[in-house]
């Protein structure tokens, strides 16, 4: 398959790493922000063949891990009322909220259904006039275009029953929040190909420039992830902090002009709360005021909601690169994707769920040739009714 095997090449790969070991003189820890790469990385073991003196560290780039715990919470109140039919990928149906999930939701009466395409809930909201239809908008700026297309046509078609329960999230804001910590070891990036092939890299050069980080576009296949880091190293080595787009088949310097339009004209700019992060501000959208009858935030009395985070669990520092998922205590033991404490768990791009998936580490006396396949059952039937990107 074009774009598929031949971004997979083993030999194409150990020469891309004798590269990276031919070049490197000294330690670097460069992060991937997405969490598809942290996937890929994990699957095809890249960390482990690369020298020693690069780290991977595994950044925020899951959009369904750093959703916050009370708009999970004003997810599952809006979803259990009567009248209403919740939509939602499915990423988003074991995430666990102070108590409960969409999954025990729908278990106990809530009409709670994944979908494919927030045009599905248009569609739901069409043939249900007499319903209310909520559709749980969540993702980077990959996921964000199309789900305000179907806030526009719904504004567009009079489908005044049809709201969105908005929580997306932007990558720059992310990359600054995680410079400017004081626990920072971050040297150089791989930045999110998908995420820049809507928006383009305009905002990255004043990054790049302000901390003295190189900020490399990277794909998802093991080849574009190790041109990638191939890319990184060598400025790091030369002392370079520039942006390099190594992902040129998919991603423009412009972007989708497009979707940006599009974008530009539902949502603002808004300030948002990273689950396990804080508050960062501008990095987040919300439906701006012409689209406001669609809110589902505004729509529902869903205030008063307090939350509460597992004692045990530590995806928080997991989602900013001070910790590995298999260094948590709560790993593998009392968190699985069966019962997961956190997002990162369950998620199909989560870390957790990668390291658990692909390698089980720091958990003893488990066998992964065994275990694997219901493993995977686990983490990806959720995700195989739709994911969020």
């Amino acid at each position: 398959m074009k774009y598929l095997e031949e971004f997979r090449n083993p030999e194409l790969a150990a020469g891309l790493i004798a590269d990276i070991r031919a070049t490197v003189t000294r330690p670097w820890a460069l992060m991937e922000v997405c969490g598809g790469q942290t996937h890929s990385i994990i699957r095809h073991a890249i960390d482990q063949l690369l020298p020693e003196e690069v780290e991977l560290i595994h950044g925020p780039g899951c959009p369904v891990c750093v959703t916050p715990l009370e708009t999970i919470d004003r997810a599952l109140a809006i979803a259990a009322r009567p009248g209403v039919v919740f939509c939602s990928f499915g990423d988003m149906l074991r995430v666990p909220g102070t108590d409960r999930d969409l999954f025990r939701v729908r278990g106990e009466g809530g009409d709670v259904r994944v979908v494919y395409s927030p045009l599905d809930a248009l569609r739901i909201a069409r043939e249900n006039p007499d319903r209310e239809v909520v559709f749980f908008g969540i993702g980077f700026e990959t996921t964000a275009p199309p789900n305000a297309m179907a806030v526009h046509l719904a504004r567009k078609q009079g489908l005044r029953n049809f709201s969105m329960l908005v929580s997306h999230v932007r990558v720059p804001p992310a990359i600054e929040a995680i410079m400017d910590s004081p626990d920072c070891r971050v040297q150089g990036f791989l930045a999110a190909g998908h995420v820049c092939s809507v928006m383009g890299t305009a905002e990255y050069p004043a990054l790049a420039e302000r901390h003295r980080v190189p900020i490399v576009v990277t794909g998802f296949e093991p080849l574009d992830i190790l041109e990638g880091i191939r890319r990184t190293v060598r400025q790091l080595e030369r002392g370079e902090h520039t942006v390099d787009n190594a992902y040129p088949r998919a991603v423009r310097p412009e972007g989708n002009p497009a979707a940006r339009a599009m974008l530009e004209d539902v949502f603002e700019v808004a300030d948002r709360p990273w689950r396990g992060i804080g508050m960062i501000p501008r990095s987040g959208w919300r439906l701006s005021p012409r689209y406001r009858d669609h809110d589902a935030e505004h729509r529902f009395d869903v205030g008063g909601i307090t939350t509460r985070e597992p004692a045990a669990c530590r995806s928080g520092e997991v989602l900013q690169g001070l910790l590995k998922p298999h260094q948590c205590e709560a790993f593998g033991t009392v968190c699985t994707p069966r019962t997961p404490l956190g997002a990162t768990m369950v998620s199909s791009e989560g870390a957790c769920a990668a390291y658990y998936l692909y390698r089980r580490l720091g958990v003893p006396g488990t066998s992964v040739r065994a275990q694997e396949p219901q493993e995977r059952r686990e983490l990806q039937a959720p995700q195989e009714a739709g994911r969020v990107g």
